[in-house]
């Protein structure tokens, strides 16, 4: 019996291994499954070939996150291997918002400044994916016109104040960020507009209301969809973190 169940398992191995060559999965697959028998197996089945077999909706999402675990980059390739084969404008922005996505800020900046000319030199969204790029390098300075712009031309976004208010702290303009983060606080989708309004609040000295904001995270990640509490609980780590080094 156990020699039986032992073909059995390297016979479920073995075809598990060929569905990742023919279906063309990523090959890390094959050590998943050879190496972590049976459960890399049971694993692959879930995540790979049962949403495969379904084709609902969920079953889409769970293949998309265990491609999304195993192969990170997937995305950021892909979008650079469109931009050289056809350098578009809307090829540079999904690469530059790929690159982003990994924090390759820099090259986020360059496909965005390089998509953002002739006839698109105005378009909103690549002045708002240039400054925030901008402001995620740390170079507030310029940052600051160009969001300052989109907020004087376009009805004010939750995202624009929130990236406004982040180059004015960086450029010292407390007073003025601090309303900027309370409207993106109330108003950002997920957890990332309060989690930054406390972490400001902890680093300008206010550790008290920066406690109660991360209290208020507390409650909001309780009531998160399970799909958003990875990311939910990312942010909450960004606002700890700042009130943990708040005196």
């Amino acid at each position: 019996m156990p020699l039986q169940l032992y073909l059995l398992g390297m016979l479920f191995s073995i075809a598990l291994c060929v569905h990742v060559v023919r279906s063309g999965q990523n090959m890390m697959w094959l050590y998943i499954i050879l190496f972590l028998s049976p459960i890399g197996g049971i694993v692959y089945l879930i995540a790979v070939v049962a949403p495969q077999m379904t084709g609902s909706p969920a079953a889409r999402k769970a293949r998309e996150a265990a491609r999304d675990t195993l192969d990170p980059t997937r995305d950021y390739r892909q979008a650079k291997q469109m931009v050289d084969d056809t350098p578009t404008v809307g090829a540079r922005m999904r690469f530059a918002a790929a690159a982003g996505e990994l924090g390759r800020w820099d090259e986020a900046e360059a496909a965005y400044r390089a998509a953002a000319q002739g006839v698109h030199a105005e378009d909103s969204a690549l002045a708002f994916g240039l400054a925030h790029s901008l402001v995620e390098l740390g170079r507030y300075a310029e940052a600051r016109p160009m969001l300052e712009k989109l907020e004087a031309d376009n009805p004010r976004t939750p995202q624009t104040a929130l990236q406004l208010a982040r180059a004015y702290e960086g450029l010292g303009l407390i007073a003025q960020a601090e309303g900027l983060y309370e409207h993106a606080a109330a108003r950002l989708p997920g957890l990332e507009g309060i989690a930054r309004q406390a972490a400001f609040f902890a680093r300008t000295g206010r550790k008290a209301q920066a406690q109660e904001a991360l209290t208020e995270i507390d409650k909001r990640l309780e009531r998160t969809n399970v799909r958003f509490q990875k990311e939910g609980r990312q942010w909450r780590q960004v606002a700890a973190d700042a009130v943990a080094k708040a005196k």
